[in-house]
């Protein structure tokens, strides 16, 4: 599988036809679809943090055991940021691991590219917070336009279930910019932090017991008692915490908290 970076992602998306915030697209896929399935092969499909935390909680895996199974890891070249793509089965036309025959076998927790689908989001930071713009994908495969009911991007993206997921991945991605913006990648030690503190909550709340993190630092809405809880709302919380964490450890200082 090809390596994807999150300036690859964001080139792809911008290649393709922009459809207005306000504009009304046809869509819906459902087995009865002529090409049931058939997207559901052969991606190079990006996995978020959040993303890897729903898939955890829904295969009853801790970050470890589903990384190994089911991710590869690249490193972000111009962030130094951790990358995770989703390993396709080894088999003839490299299916998704979690497609069968009556659907997606994870839906209720797919991954948030897979949410969007057939529409790309791309985001960048503005000086009041994020802009997005949003993009067609129209496969030639593809029978979902053929009927449906009319909506907009955020009409489809709340139908989707999309909006927890874009807010956790939008702060992941300010981050990201912030770093890119410095021009100075994260090093080795900051490559392995960020990789245990997004993507392993359970790891990261040991790390927090064991240095007392919550008596370092201080936030208007730092919700400890959440923060560790072993939960999917524990696991978000803690995800969160863990954005916060490192734009303090990176920067010095950060948006959400502050040290004591």
């Amino acid at each position: 599988m090809e390596d994807i970076t999150a300036s690859d992602k964001q080139d792809f998306v911008e290649s393709l036809p922009e459809i207005q915030a306000d504009e009304k697209f046809c869509f819906d896929c459902h087995p009865q679809v002529p090409c049931f399935n058939q997207c559901c092969a052969e991606l190079t499909l990006p996995l978020t943090p959040y993303d890897v935390l729903r898939l955890c909680r829904h295969l009853d895996l801790n970050a470890t055991e589903f990384i190994n199974t089911y991710a590869d890891q690249t490193i972000n070249e111009a962030t130094g940021f951790p990358q995770l793509t989703l390993r396709m089965n080894k088999e003839p036309g490299e299916p998704c691991p979690f497609v069968s025959p009556v659907g997606c076998m994870v839906y209720e927790n797919r991954p948030s590219a897979c949410r969007a689908y057939p529409l790309g989001r791309g985001t960048k930071m503005g000086v009041s917070g994020i802009v997005e713009r949003f993009f067609m994908v129209h496969e030639e495969h593809c029978h979902g336009f053929d009927e449906g009911h009319k909506r907009t991007p955020n009409e489809w993206f709340q139908d989707q279930g999309l909006i927890p997921y874009n807010e956790s991945n939008d702060r992941y991605m300010r981050l990201m910019s912030m770093v890119q913006a410095t021009e100075k990648p994260l090093d080795h030690r900051l490559q392995s932090m960020c990789r245990l503190t997004l993507y392993h909550p359970d790891q990261f709340r040991a790390m927090i017991d064991k240095m007392k993190i919550f008596t370092r630092v201080r936030g208007k809405n730092l919700n400890c008692d959440l923060i560790m809880q072993d939960s999917l709302e524990g696991d978000a919380a803690c995800l969160d915490f863990a954005l916060d964490w490192m734009e303090l450890v990176i920067f010095g200082q950060a948006a959400n908290i502050e040290r004591i």
